[in-house]
């Protein structure tokens, strides 16, 4: 196996979200979640050729397989185009639902073109995500979605920043919760001036897990929003990231830096 180590969305090549690539691999589903287990990574990709010998990626958090991680998808694009710097386009697909994937370099950012996908019905008690979320309905601004570019999210905004940071929500309640609904987890979030945003992701068991930058939730939240947005994460978590969603009419680029890391 060919093992990369990435980090994905940091505003510098020290932060980011941690992502482990890894290039032909002949593991098992469940010995590649074991792995992926065993790593000190957010998330770990594995790259493999389909029948057709188009490139696959197969993602695994460390609780669970993943239809889709886009920082992860950042992640093997940056070593494909390390590999080869005269190329500025690439494609993947999926595993999982076998979703299409089309990545653009612009200068040092890489962005992942992706489209909404289809949602399961929700129909989401306030009570209930307040519940989950350890806050007060007064503390909610509102709730939207499910949304999903390939991984659902239900997206709640606070009022501001410090509602934000003081989060510290139920996390096994909001993994069962999300089991039940078929979603991944919640997204939590506040404007912060026009066009940028602060969020929170929460789909982990620990709260060490917690993404320092959430691909998925971007493109979501920029298609409920209907526009392009900046959003900033992980600056709580000692790990700043900024992650660009450009919204395409009913389409979305989701994009951001991938630097090799030094460990």
């Amino acid at each position: 196996m060919k093992i990369h180590r990435m980090h994905c969305f940091g505003r510098t090549d020290e932060t980011g979200n941690t992502a482990i690539v890894v290039e032909s691999s002949a593991l098992s589903e469940s010995e590649r979640l074991e792995f992926a287990q065993q790593q000190d990574a957010n998330a770990t990709v594995f790259v493999d050729a389909n029948a057709g010998g188009d490139l696959q990626l197969d993602y695994y958090y460390p609780h669970a397989r993943s239809p889709l991680c886009l920082h992860a998808t950042l992640a093997a694009s940056a070593v494909f185009f390390e590999r080869d710097p005269d190329i500025g386009r690439l494609q993947f697909t999926t595993s999982m639902h076998g979703q299409t994937l089309v990545i653009e370099r612009d200068g040092q950012d890489i962005y992942v073109g992706a489209e909404p996908q289809r949602c399961p019905a929700l129909i989401f008690d306030v009570a209930e995500i307040t519940k989950l979320l350890l806050v007060k309905p007064t503390d909610l601004i509102g709730i939207k979605g499910p949304a999903s570019v390939g991984s659902a999210k239900l997206l709640v905004e606070v009022a501001d920043e410090s509602a934000l940071d003081g989060l510290r929500p139920n996390l096994a309640g909001i993994v069962e919760w999300s089991r039940k609904q078929a979603v991944s987890g919640m997204f939590v979030y506040c404007h912060l001036r026009d066009g940028v945003y602060v969020g929170r992701n929460f789909n982990h068991l620990e709260p060490r897990f917690e993404d320092a930058a959430t691909g998925v939730a971007a493109g979501a939240l920029a298609i409920t929003l209907e526009r392009s947005i900046t959003l900033l994460q992980g600056d709580a978590l000692g790990q700043p990231c900024t992650l660009f969603a450009r919204y395409l009419g009913g389409a979305v680029q989701i994009g951001g830096r991938a630097v090799r890391s030094a460990v």
